[in-house]
């Protein structure tokens, strides 16, 4: 497994021993099958279709345990930080709808699609989190889908099988990989540092490992379900 990415926290904080003893399942999310279809073009369309919609319906949920950060805020700082990401979600839903739209997919197909099973079960489980534990359960809860994304653009953008010559997931790739969004990865990895020291995560890292592990496990199952489009197009 390769180590955390220089500048996704300090060497020695939470973050980079939450990566560490993710291990397997982290490498798992990381370099999924789905994500290596997307470095090298060749994952099938109805597969990259299939995630599109479900990540929509996966936005208007995380949008929700951004809105809970709010209230589990411990600080007037964090909450305006909090609120602003909210806001930020929704707006990007706007967004979402128009790249769709580009992949062949109408406001109506996306937003009467029904939630997947694993859809489900990782939006949920984070609100879980986040309502029976402080804010640092809920950040440890959210930040593998922030911070694991800028890893997957970064792996992507130096692997060897990196294809960008009609590579029809470039746009999605350079989403990632853009500075704007590795400073928001950079920062969810260092709002864990400060949180672990700020809430106790030395004492309680067992079950924060274990629960980072479990959204790296969830965060694969959502991959899994994209590539599972292609079996019942076939």
């Amino acid at each position: 497994m390769q180590p955390a990415p220089e500048g996704y926290g300090a060497p020695g904080g939470l973050f980079h021993r939450l990566h560490a003893a993710a291990g397997k399942d982290w490498e798992a999310y990381i370099w999924h099958p789905f994500v290596q279809g997307l470095a090298d073009g060749t994952l099938p369309l109805p597969c990259f279709q299939r995630y599109l919609v479900q990540d929509f319906l996966f936005l208007i949920q995380f949008a929700r345990a951004k809105a809970l950060a709010v209230v589990k805020a411990e600080s007037l700082e964090a909450m305006r930080s909090k609120a602003a990401s909210t806001l930020a979600i929704i707006d990007e839903m706007k967004l979402h709808l128009g790249y769709c739209a580009q992949w062949g997919l109408s406001e109506a197909d996306v937003r009467t699609t029904p939630e997947a099973p694993e859809t489900v079960a990782y939006t949920r489980w984070v609100l879980d989190r986040g309502l029976a534990g402080d804010i640092l359960d809920l950040e440890i809860a959210l930040a593998p889908c922030t911070v694991g994304y800028g890893e997957i653009a970064l792996r992507i953008e130096n692997h060897p099988s990196r294809n960008r010559v009609n590579n029809p997931y470039e746009s999605w790739i350079a989403t990632y990989a853009a500075d704007s969004y590795q400073a928001i990865a950079r920062g969810a990895a260092a709002r864990l540092d400060a949180l672990g020291e700020s809430h106790g995560g030395e004492a309680r890292f067992r079950s924060l490992s274990h629960d980072f592990a479990e959204a790296a496990r969830l965060e694969a199952r959502f991959w899994q379900m994209g590539l599972n489009a292609a079996v019942k197009e076939g």
